[in-house]
């Protein structure tokens, strides 16, 4: 039986993604697109035909640990992600993993995840920095459902520090296969307008949650 606490990401790893936040390494990436503040690079993958994404970018009025707390509440999520059908975390095949059922947009099928996701708060260059690291992994005990497209070949990171005023700093890294018959400039479209505005969605889940936290309490007590 695997152990639940079981990681698939290593300290070498989270170190490397961390340094993007003050030194990015673009090379061998081409520039994709700048929008509200945020530069996204993409880099091709020969295997899959498709591209992964580099984003880089700033959060002006959001605290980094709210960022984080915001970023890691699933309850919370199903809130204010329009996109989510499903969203739940669960002991399955020895460790905890993270079940996420995605709405794709009208005609196409939902896609849904099974991923690992592992967190950590670091120091770097006298500031704390909030990790999270993500990746798709096998897992017999949740099955694929008819009618969804099951993504296994999915990885993401994302790494928030301040920004040196009462915003955050932001760097992430992002890759899935969503297979099916999705047309190339569809998925650019949604690569260019689709990480600039979950940030914003983002944005506006950090301000409310203060107030979300308070009714969750009240409701409990």
């Amino acid at each position: 039986m695997t152990d639940s606490n079981f990681n698939v990401f290593n300290d070498l790893e989270f170190e490397s993604v961390v340094r993007e936040l003050d030194s990015p390494d673009v090379d061998g990436w081409e520039f994709f697109t700048e929008s509200h503040g945020v530069k996204i690079y993409r880099q091709y993958n020969q295997t899959s035909g498709l591209y992964e994404y580099k984003v880089y970018g700033t959060l002006d009025d959001c605290p980094a640990d709210v960022c984080a707390e915001v970023y890691l509440d699933l309850e919370y999520r199903k809130i204010w992600d329009s996109y989510v059908s499903e969203l739940f975390e669960r002991e399955a095949n020895g460790m905890k993993v993270i079940y996420w059922d995605v709405a794709y947009p009208f005609p196409m099928s939902h896609r849904d995840y099974v991923y690992k996701r592992e967190y950590k708060e670091m120091d770097h260059n006298g500031h704390k920095v909030y990790a999270v690291m993500a990746k798709s992994v096998e897992c017999s005990e949740i099955p694929e459902k008819s009618g969804i497209i099951r993504v296994d070949d999915y990885k993401q990171c994302c790494v928030l520090t301040t920004d040196g005023k009462v915003g955050s700093k932001a760097f992430m890294r992002y890759y899935d296969n969503p297979k099916g018959m999705i047309p190339t400039w569809l998925i650019n479209w949604g690569a260019k307008t689709g990480v600039p505005s979950f940030l914003t969605m983002m944005q506006k889940a950090c301000r409310g949650y203060p107030e979300y936290k308070a009714k969750k309490v009240a409701s409990t007590t």
